[in-house]
């Protein structure tokens, strides 16, 4: 007698909508400034938004065969355990709850908070101050607790709200989340109409370049990949599709036409937004904005433009930190309660039937992440190790075609071999360019702390863990 199977029950326009709905979030309201600054040229910042999403694409369709192959829950865990094992996928899972999802969550912190600060004034230190508490990490650089300390107080408060009501209560989550998605897909609407159709920005802004801006060769490549791991953030939740692989109706044909549709959307939307802000700011006054989309509104309707976009990306940002703490405790669950983590995080609350204590772990740690950087740092470490795994699961990809080629595929990547390879190729340079762009500037004083190597160490930290878990499970079955 077989066993039963899932019900596809999600057509294409389902599946577009869920892409689209995974991969846009509050990057693009921060890291088109950041983007700005690292290249100074406004076509490259446009072809880097392409070029970043035709990548995502090329990897969420490889994807998207290892999703209909292992449709049971658990996603790029599960892969890397049939392709590398045990370890590699343990890894993943602690990489994912020490850097990935929580320090996603403490970047999205910084940006309700350095948003927050359009209305309210946030308190800070002077550099004295500031620089007076210091952690060293030998070999990976510094971390100022007390820098940016208004920013990070208001973005842990946030978090540890958050928290608390995601600890009693995961419908009121989902209601904040609705809420919140709303919200953002206003903020976007008012950005784009409201900075295009004014009038009072400025065309040149198109094709004029910042003051000194010199790039070639070698710089320009540092450079294009250092904007790259921020578009990288932007659509980071386009792999979200393969979770449904198996529910997907006629998915040879679906799974490849909603990937196609809904990122080549995120495209379309990342680029008029970008473009709505080099409209109004020139390309090194973008680069200079702590506050791009509010600064790029202000041009054009004023103070009131600017209050009203930031008020919409506080509360988008609210529920987007919400959404992320509701989903990503799941994966602390699931390792307690598999005893591959401390036991106590696989529980459920008696009371408020919650995983309340991966709640709690997963919010105190995304506090100390706050506390350890800047919004940058966070983005760009947990792109970083999300694409050293992602590199991972392609590279799988190949193995488990050589290791399982009799296994029942629903859908298989598109463009085999070729298509899995670029992006493999790509993954592969941008993983050491970034590794060179992040020691040298640490090396010439750039930046406090190497964040790729930092990134990595945090997860490396979870391979003496794996095998004390290992070995105590080992114990218990023998004993019983």
């Amino acid at each position: 007698m077989s066993s039963p199977q899932l019900a596809k029950t999600i057509g294409l326009w389902s599946a577009t909508t869920l892409v689209i709905g995974s991969v846009i979030g509050s990057n693009i309201f921060m890291k088109p400034a950041t983007m700005a600054a690292q290249l100074g040229s406004p076509y490259m910042i446009i072809i880097v938004w392409v070029v970043a999403g035709i990548v995502s694409m090329f990897g969420a369709m490889a994807y998207a065969e290892l999703g209909s192959m292992f449709p049971e829950t658990g996603g790029q865990y599960v892969y890397l355990r049939y392709a590398f094992g045990d370890l590699v996928a343990y890894l993943y899972g602690w990489g994912s709850i020490a850097v990935v999802n929580t320090a996603a969550i403490a970047a999205v912190g910084f940006v309700f908070a350095s948003y927050a600060g359009f209305f309210i004034p946030l308190p800070h230190f002077n550099e004295v101050t500031e620089q007076s508490v210091v952690l060293h990490i030998p070999l990976l650089g510094d971390i100022f607790p007390l820098q940016n300390f208004g920013v990070k107080a208001l973005g842990i408060l946030m978090i540890l709200f958050l928290t608390l009501v995601n600890y009693v209560s995961v419908r009121s989550g989902n209601a904040i989340q609705f809420i919140a998605t709303v919200l953002k897909v206003a903020v976007i609407l008012l950005l784009v109409s409201g900075i295009l159709f004014s009038g009072k920005g400025d065309t040149r802004n198109f094709i004029t370049n910042a003051p000194g801006f010199d790039l070639s060769g070698w710089k320009l490549l540092g450079a294009f990949m250092a904007a790259t791991t921020g578009a990288f953030a932007a659509y980071d939740g386009w792999n979200n599709l393969n979770m449904v692989a198996g529910e997907i109706k006629n998915p040879q044909l679906n799974i490849t036409r909603s990937l196609m549709m809904g990122l080549w959307i995120c495209i379309f939307v990342y680029v008029v937004v970008t473009l709505a802000y080099m409209y109004a700011l020139p390309i090194d006054a973008m680069a200079k904005s702590k506050l791009v989309a509010s600064d790029a509104i202000s041009v054009v309707m004023g103070n009131i433009g600017g209050g009203i976009i930031a008020g919409l990306i506080v509360v988008s940002t609210f529920g987007g930190t919400n959404a992320n703490l509701l989903a990503n405790a799941r994966v602390v669950f699931a390792m307690g309660e598999s005893k591959t983590f401390f036991p106590g995080a696989g529980k459920v609350h008696p009371k408020y039937n919650t995983p309340g204590n991966a709640v709690l772990i997963l919010g105190i740690w995304s506090c100390i992440l706050v506390l350890s950087g800047s919004f940058d740092l966070l983005a760009d470490m947990f792109i970083f190790v999300s694409w050293v795994f992602y590199g991972l699961v392609i590279l799988g990809l190949f193995i488990l075609r050589k290791k399982m080629p009799d296994a029942v595929r629903p859908y298989k990547a598109w463009g085999y071999p070729i298509i899995p390879l670029i992006f493999l190729l790509f993954t592969t340079v941008y993983i050491f360019t970034t590794l060179y762009n992040d020691i040298n500037n640490y090396a010439q004083g750039k930046s406090p702390i190497i964040n790729s190597v930092f990134g990595l160490v945090l997860t490396a930290v979870g391979i003496p863990f794996y095998y004390y878990f290992k070995r105590k499970n080992k114990k218990e079955d023998q004993t019983k």
